[in-house]
């Protein structure tokens, strides 16, 4: 048994202490995997810590600065001698109409999701390289891919993630360094908090989908995350998964 290829991996989890991320986070450690969770929540990330023990290193930072990013990376170095997976999940946006959107809105979304991304990937590719057999899984979204109304600077943001990731994927390939996009629809906090706002419409939504439900950050998205991650999916890179139920077909 060889946990879906993630045993003695070392991994950088971000916005890893809850949601999808802390979803990550417990998945590997449970398949064999370390990993540095980064996340601002300090109660969280504290919690999480407690829960998985030494599997887990936790760094209180903001992924929009490169510092953190850095840190990160000889975080993981120093704890667990080498890194091997990268997971760029952490984002943050604010809702609204395209003409409503202000400067400071398309900043959060950029430098959370965007630049985060990239400042990640570039602190993480010295130590990715020298693995021989290593692999980045960033964050999409459906909202760029449906055109979904109020979210013009998180899916523009998402859509720059795929684009570069698919430039990367070509450029890292002789580095055998994987580059891979996951776009899920999930129950996390706040979509529960739209749900319980929102209900006709959160029904609505979930109609559209053909599984009939937003999947589980635990049994749905998580193990799709840990797949593109370990070893049986060495030959792939360059791919958007979508984890959505079947809400996108992508062709």
């Amino acid at each position: 048994m060889n946990n879906l290829g993630l045993q003695g991996k070392s991994a950088i989890v971000t916005g890893g202490a809850s949601g999808i991320g802390g979803a990550v986070t417990k998945l590997f450690v449970e398949r064999g995997a370390r990993v540095v969770a980064v996340d601002l929540q300090q109660e969280a990330g504290e919690a999480l810590v407690r829960e998985l023990g030494d599997s887990v290193a936790f760094l209180r930072g903001d992924v929009s600065d490169p510092a953190v990013a850095r840190a990160a990376v000889e975080l993981a170095v120093e704890r667990f001698g080498k890194l091997d997976v990268l997971v760029n999940n952490a984002s943050a946006s604010r809702q609204k109409p395209f003409e409503e959107q202000t400067d400071e809105d398309w900043d959060l979304a950029m430098n959370s999701s965007l630049y985060a991304t990239r400042n990640f990937m570039l602190a993480a590719l010295p130590e990715l390289k020298k693995t021989g057999n290593a692999s980045v899984i960033n964050f999409g979204s459906g909202a760029g891919l449906d055109g979904q109304p109020n979210q013009a600077s998180y899916a523009a943001a998402k859509e720059a993630i795929r684009g570069l990731s698919r430039v990367v994927a070509n450029e890292w390939a002789p580095h055998n360094i994987r580059v891979n996009v996951v776009c899920p629809m999930a129950l996390t906090a706040g979509v529960v908090q739209w749900s319980k706002a929102r209900p006709e419409q959160y029904a609505q939504s979930a109609a559209k989908v053909p599984l009939g439900r937003f999947g589980d950050p635990d049994r749905d998205v998580a193990p799709i995350v840990a797949f593109l991650a370990g070893d049986d999916a060495r030959y792939m890179t360059g791919q958007t998964v979508m984890a959505d139920g079947g809400a996108i077909k992508l062709r």
